[in-house]
């Protein structure tokens, strides 16, 4: 039995660059599509967002001189690529997915809307929601959790390259002490990056329970779904 019925999985798109500091590691999208069809196997209904930070960030891409909206627009094209990619690794191993898009991208992807999205899942399809809100100025964690909020899933599994929430950034500060559990408020007060202040108080306040976890670790999907404590649970 897995501890969820229905999951929204926030994949980061830098995490998608594996070791090679650009682009789409095919290693590491193929490890990925393994994990979430042992979990479709399991009867847990699946619906995914994308980051699109292996491509492009919109903001990063404002620090260099273009346009905020033009920049936050072509982060959100990157997060379709990356869709695109998974999609088609999943289909390569027989898992049947669909693309909805926030923004009108007929043939690429099918244009989003909540019933259309929990309509696939109950057929048992993956479905990944990609292009962000369809807005600028809004995260794909933002996205994540609107789309989690909206699809009524049971929680949010934030996949990371760490193994969940510290004091500190456990990559630039050995001291960081690892939190098993935290609060949305205590997230807020201690302005711990995990998601930006906008998604964290999206899911505080329509109560979507969050996991950070290391999805870059083969079978830590399954453990999570297993109610291994193997990331951090914020929660209200």
């Amino acid at each position: 039995m897995t501890k969820f019925k229905r999951i929204l999985l926030k994949l980061s798109g830098e995490s998608l660059m594996g070791e090679q500091g650009y682009g789409i590691d095919v290693k590491r999208l193929n490890e990925y599509a393994a994990q979430i069809k042992d979990a479709l196997a399991e009867g847990v209904q699946i619906g995914i967002v994308i980051g699109g930070g292996n491509i492009f960030r919109g903001l990063s891409g404002a620090g260099k001189g273009f346009d905020r909206v033009k920049g936050d627009q072509m982060g959100m094209c990157a997060t379709v690529i990356n869709s695109l990619a998974l999609s088609s690794a999943l289909g390569a191993i027989g898992v049947k997915s669909r693309v909805l898009t926030a923004i009108r991208m007929e043939p690429i992807g099918e244009f989003y809307s909540k019933w259309k999205a929990i309509e696939a899942m109950e057929r048992g399809e993956v479905v990944i929601m990609s292009g962000g809100t369809g807005n600028p100025y809004f995260t794909t964690d933002t996205g994540s959790s609107l789309r989690g909020i909206e699809i009524e899933a049971d929680v949010m599994l934030k996949g990371t390259r760490v193994d969940g929430i510290y004091t500190a950034d456990p990559e630039k500060d050995p001291s960081a002490v690892k939190f098993n559990d935290i609060t949305y408020d205590e997230v807020l007060a201690r302005n711990l990056r995990v998601m930006d202040i906008t998604a964290t108080a999206m899911c505080k306040e329509n109560n979507l329970p969050v996991y950070v976890f290391n999805m870059d670790i083969p079978g830590n999907l399954h453990r999570v779904l297993a109610g291994e404590e193997i990331g951090t649970f914020v929660h209200a």
